[in-house]
This record gives C-alpha cells, structure tokens and sequence, in this order.
C-alpha cells in the first residue's frame, strides 16, 4: 500500500503526526515509503503547510520518518515500533537463534538474595553503590580503562542512551557497526538520530569504514571490542592502533565502547579510552555472565558526560535498585561465581570453536572471534533458515542486523552439544549447496 492510498487524516499537527504513527505501526505505511511533501498533504487536508511542516518536525523527532533531501520526506527504514518479536521457531527444532546466554552457566541468585540488608536504601544514599563502584573501577582499571567517573545503570542499552541523551541532538550522525546489534539501530532512531553504517570484519570495525563515517559527519561511534552482536567481532592491538590514529584526528568525536558480554566473551579487552579526550565513554555490562534479569551495568567516561547521565537519572528514576547493585556485587566478588564464569568463558569458546571447524569441514566460511555468535555469509537468507529448520535447528536470517552489509545468518552457540555440531553444519552447507544449484540451473 502506498502513501497514496493510506489515508491520512487530521486538521492539527498531533492529529496528523498521530494518524501517520499509526499508519506506520499498522504497516500500512512501510519502511522506506515516500510520504507527500509538506505543501501537497496540507492542500489534501485544507489546513496550513506550517501545520504538516510541525507534525513531521515531531515524527522526524522519534525517528518515524527521515527527510532525505532531494529524496523528500519517507518512513524512517527502521521505525521504533516497541518491542519486535522474535520469529516462531518450529515445533521440535533446536533453538540456536535468540542471543541468550547458556542458562547452566549463570549463577543462581537465590544465596545472594539472602545476604541483601533488610533495611531499605534511604534517598539521601549515593545513587551508586559504593563497594559495587570499587569493584568494576578494579576491573576497568585492570583493562586500561582511566575509569575516574562511575555510575551505574540499568543495563548496558540504558547506558548508551543516557550518554547518546547527554551529548548529541536529534538529527546528528552516529556511526555504527553493519552488521551490528539491531537494538542499537532502534535506539537510535527512536531518538531522532542518524545511522551511518561503519562496516565490520572479523577484526572490528574497519578503519577506512570509520573514516569515510567521519567525513560523512559523525558525531559519536558506538563500537563493541569484543563478542560483537552478530559477528563475533574482536579488536586486537593493531587493530586497536589504526583506529586510534583516526581518533586521534578527531578529538571532539565521542568514542563510545559497548562492552556488553565483559569477561566471559573470551578476548582481551582493548580500549581507546583516553582521560584526554574530551569525550568518551565504556558501557560494561554484566548481563551474560550474572544474568539478562539483572539490569545492571557500569558507565564510566569524561567528567562531562558522566555528570550529565547522573543529572538526568536524579531527575527521573533517581538510583538503579540497591538490591540489584548489592546483588550484583556480591555475586562479582564471589570466588564461586568467579569460577563459574571461569568455566562460562571456556564452554562459548570451545562451542564457537566446535561450529567454526565443522562449517570449514564442510567447506562453509564463517566468522566468530569471541561472544556467543558465530555469523555465516549466505546468498538467501530467508532460504538457508528455511533449510535449516527443516533439518531440525532454528537459526536467524541476518537481516535486522543489516543496513548495507551483506546477507548472512547467525547462530548462537551458547547451548550447542558436540552431538549437535556436525548435523547443523552438515545442513547449513547443504542449503548452501542447494541454493548454488539453483543459481547454476
């Protein structure tokens, strides 16, 4: 259905921003459809160009529509629609798609809920726990990370928000990985920002990528060292290098490290964190070795920017749960734990290893330094998932993880048994198979 055809309605700029919403969340209106310029939709609705011109000011605002130029004015490609289901998997098939951690390898909350105080935490308390602050500055410090500043949030995404909130305005440019996390592109749109697509290999972000990013005007980077979603991606050192010669071109770039999976990703952490840059920032998450349920996460960045995050948290929900942050770090602090997460680290690299080898064995190339992904290039995405289910695993078609990369699929590995390995590659290489035979024909 076409603009042309949907009817908007609406005599006021919310009317007519609230009709077009709707629309878009109907999908009668799709993702990269051209809308009618300011002055034919106000002569289809009798009311003033000024009128339409503010009710796609607001929709531009929430990252509903774009304007792009010449191109006029169009569903914004990855409108923020709320939550995005995840596809059915088929009856009986394994479940190798959804990201999650292994179940068996978080600790179980229920020994530390017994040790949270009974007293509640007092409004007039840091918003931050103290020994929780000490705790992640010890593990930042010991990354490289000048980690001066901390606070804490509700999870990693509420972090990259709040720094997003705190330093850039709705129509700025962001660079960020293609592929990347789908979340990130969401988020961005919802707040009236622009993805620039930086391209990924298995080493990270590439660094002509980034510059040509730059010169395109970003305002922020959002990288992930390692375990990068989907990819696998891990930065090493000269890696690491390249790119900090660009950012040392670019001081006023805001650097933004997503640090999502910590310790059990199972790579070194590198940073480009600099206590000279005038922006920046690390997101450290502990959701895939305590737990996703946690909502907990650790920021650290300039001065600025970080006074900014505590400012704007004052004024809303004040303090992340001391009993989450308690919890939290009484579990970071336990040897048991430790060890568990230990063991985490070596059960994800040993899987990512099992599906890497078995794909090569069967003549397919895929990607998966780190994390708990590994990413495989295909020619038809919807086909391969297709074919793969029907062989008994359900696996994710690449495409909500794309903006220009090209099509692949993903496996999360963090639950797969050795039995399961040689059966899932055998039937991702035949789908691949099959589909060159199809191209062949």
């Amino acid at each position: 259905m076409t603009a042309q055809r949907y009817h908007i309605r609406g005599g006021t700029a919310n009317d007519i921003s609230r009709s077009i919403e709707d629309g878009i969340r109907a999908e009668k209106l799709q993702p990269g459809e051209q809308l009618p310029s300011v002055r034919a939709l106000a002569e289809r609705l009798d009311v003033s160009p000024v009128t339409v011109a503010s009710a796609y000011k607001s929709l531009r605002a929430r990252g509903m529509i774009a304007t792009g130029g010449r191109r006029g004015t169009q569903v914004a490609p990855r409108p923020p629609l709320g939550h995005h289901a995840l596809p059915p998997v088929p009856e009986g098939a394994r479940h190798l798609f959804d990201g999650n951690p292994d179940p068996e390898l978080l600790p179980a909350f229920g020994p530390f809920l017994a040790g949270v105080p009974d007293r509640s935490r007092l409004y007039d308390d840091l918003p931050s726990f103290p020994p929780l602050v000490e705790t992640v500055r010890l593990s930042l410090v010991a990354d490289g990370v000048p980690a001066e500043s901390i606070t804490i949030t509700s999870g990693a995404f509420d972090a990259i928000e709040r720094v997003l909130d705190a330093q850039l305005s709705p129509g700025d440019r962001v660079g960020i990985e293609d592929p990347g996390y789908h979340r990130t592109m969401d988020l961005l749109a919802a707040q009236g920002l622009i993805a620039e697509p930086v391209r990924v290999d298995e080493r990270g972000p590439i660094p002509a990528s980034v510059a040509e990013a730059v010169r395109r005007g970003i305002k922020a980077l959002i990288v992930t060292p390692r375990a990068q979603n989907p990819t696998g991606a891990a930065i090493d050192p000269k890696r690491a290098a390249e790119l900090q010669k660009i950012f040392a071109r670019e001081p006023d770039l805001l650097v933004i490290e997503d640090d999502h999976a910590g310790a059990v990703a199972g790579w070194d952490y590198v940073t480009f964190a600099d206590a000279r840059r005038p922006r920046w920032a690390v997101v450290r998450s502990f959701s895939k070795f305590l737990g996703p349920d946690l909502r907990v996460a650790a920021l650290t960045g300039d001065e600025t920017t970080i006074a900014r995050v505590e400012g704007r948290l004052s004024a809303g929900p004040g303090w992340v749960s001391y009993v989450l942050q308690r919890l939290a770090n009484a579990m970071l602090t336990d040897a048991k734990v430790q060890k568990l997460l230990r063991d985490a680290t070596k059960a994800y690299a040993d899987r990512r290893a099992w599906m890497i080898d078995a794909l090569a064995r069967n003549g397919v190339e895929s990607i998966g330094r780190s994390g708990l992904n590994v990413w495989i290039p295909v020619q038809d995405e919807q086909r391969v998932v297709a074919a793969v289910a029907a062989a008994g695993f359900a696996i994710r078609a690449g495409e909500p993880f794309r903006l220009e990369a090209p099509t692949a699929v993903r496996v999360t590995i963090s639950t797969l048994k050795p039995e399961e390995v040689e059966p899932l590659a055998s039937a991702i290489a035949n789908a691949l198979r099959a589909r060159s035979l199809v191209y062949s024909a």
